[in-house]
């Protein structure tokens, strides 16, 4: 067992944990893909080789400004909206038990209605726009980060409070210094929700009204029967996804690195 505690050997495990093991398995999806495509008479079931040729051919190119960077750029402001809204809305509502009572019937009434159902009232309302489709990714994708920030809010410490009360600290000192980074925790996981919400969203709001954009695209190449394009329009949707989580897994670690470091500390 002693070259296991070696140098080497953990050098070794954390490569492997970090690089080799998540390659690991979309390597072997790939493969199993390939082969049974192989075989496979359906054209609607092309194999890998294909759609990452007609991923090349279709988004590397004018599609990648016509169509990804402004669906990006909904996204990004979509989430900015969701993000700040959910936060200062749950903030104020978990502190004040009031504004809670108050609002708890109406947020229970709107959270209750599918995002996708308020997409031709706001067509009627805003017209077929950019504006029209960052409200209906701000309209789901803002619930999970509200009712997260809400219970955030309201799980603070108490002993924690009564300190704060003792001190005199000011109420802005409290919201900054003890509210906010105790409920940042409950805050990054709406927060990480919402980021697949949004995307979601997205594509829906693209494919029901719009002329451009990766949802439009994609629904264009299915109802023109461009096989392969529609599935590299899928892909480069699932690669979207996997950076938003990647650039989510950055943030989270830095805004919550002294929460890690409790966590660490407790396991030790």
């Amino acid at each position: 067992m002693g070259y296991r505690s070696s140098p080497g050997w953990r050098l070794g495990r954390r490569v492997a944990a970090g690089f080799l093991y998540p390659l690991g398995l979309p390597f072997l999806l790939l493969v199993i893909w390939g082969l049974a495509s192989s075989s496979s008479t359906n054209r609607f079931f092309p194999g890998p080789v294909t759609i990452f040729e007609a991923f090349r051919e279709t988004w590397v190119g004018p599609a990648f400004v016509d169509d990804v960077l402004p669906s990006l750029y909904r996204l990004a402001l979509g989430i900015a909206a969701s993000i700040v809204i959910g936060i200062a809305a749950g903030t104020l509502i978990g502190l004040f038990q009031w504004l809670r009572e108050l609002l708890e019937p109406l947020l229970e009434f709107f959270r209750a209605i599918p995002p996708p159902v308020l997409i031709p009232v706001v067509m009627l309302l805003l017209g077929i726009t950019d504006t029209m489709k960052v409200v209906v990714i701000v309209s789901g994708a803002v619930w999970p980060i509200l009712l997260n920030t809400i219970d955030g809010v309201r799980a603070t410490d108490s002993v924690m409070s009564e300190t704060a009360d003792s001190f005199q600290i000011t109420w802005w000192e409290r919201l900054r210094f003890l509210v906010l980074p105790a409920a940042s925790p409950r805050i990054m996981t709406g927060v990480r929700q919402g980021l697949s919400v949004a995307l979601i969203l997205m594509v829906i709001s693209e494919m029901f009204a719009s002329s451009a954009g990766l949802g439009y695209r994609i629904a264009y190449f299915q109802r023109n029967y461009l096989i392969a394009e529609m599935w590299s329009g899928i892909l480069l949707l699932g690669l979207v996804g996997v950076l938003l989580a990647a650039t989510f897994g950055v943030v989270e670690r830095r805004v919550l690195r002294w929460y890690h470091g409790i966590r660490e500390v407790n396991r030790a």
